[in-house]
């Protein structure tokens, strides 16, 4: 998963399933039940692709805000701590539409693979850009709102689809993926705050 000199310092995607399981993916609104109420413990208070942005993050971003803006600072272990909860969000959230059959481990990578590059803050990181990256990803947040609507009805399609045939549609686990993806660059950008590259406008890699 090592990305490319000129690829957007944050990588996921999810392994794609030869077949799915049609009982738990057709009972699956009720097996996400008690991952919804950890999100909730985590500081979530949506369920769905937005988790990705306004979710857990909330927790280490105006702490990691402070260390940046007063000590130009971002410790490793701190880094670390918000990785991890945006890595258990991105497991919850490929379960809960239907990307993958395990259920999410809160610390094992399973089958949903994130990494994002440790950033040196002192040449990496602007030091006032942390205060206003929630606003400049404006325009991100407004395309996204229908992508992620669209998500939802691309999750329905699919789960009939795993219903009758036991196969996630390639082509639409993909664009499941990919949204995803775009959320997890923004909330890298505005919330992580990890990197002060502009997120691109792309379902892609």
């Amino acid at each position: 998963m090592d990305a490319t000199p000129n690829a957007y310092p944050l990588a996921f995607d999810v392994d794609y399933p030869d077949t799915l399981n049609r009982w738990t993916t057709g009972f699956r609104f009720i097996l996400v039940i008690p991952l919804v109420l950890l999100l909730a413990l985590l500081g979530s208070t949506t369920f769905g692709v937005r988790l990705l942005l306004l979710g857990s993050t909330s927790i280490v971003f105006f702490p990691t805000v402070a260390l940046l803006v007063l000590r130009h600072k971002y410790p490793r272990w701190w880094f670390d701590f918000g990785l991890a909860l945006i890595r258990l969000e991105a497991r919850i959230t490929s379960y809960f539409f239907l990307l993958r059959d395990e259920y999410p481990s809160v610390d094992d990578e399973q089958s949903v693979h994130l990494d994002v590059p440790y950033p040196n803050a002192d040449p990496d990181l602007n030091r006032w850009l942390p205060l206003v990256k929630w606003l400049l990803a404006l325009p991100h947040y407004i395309v996204l709102f229908f992508l992620d609507l669209a998500t939802w009805v691309v999750a329905i399609i699919a789960w009939f689809a795993i219903l009758f045939t036991g196969r996630y549609p390639e082509s639409l686990f993909r664009f499941v993926v990919n949204v995803l993806r775009w959320n997890l660059n923004v909330a890298a950008y505005a919330f992580l705050l990890s990197t002060d590259r502009y997120p691109p406008f792309q379902l892609g890699p």
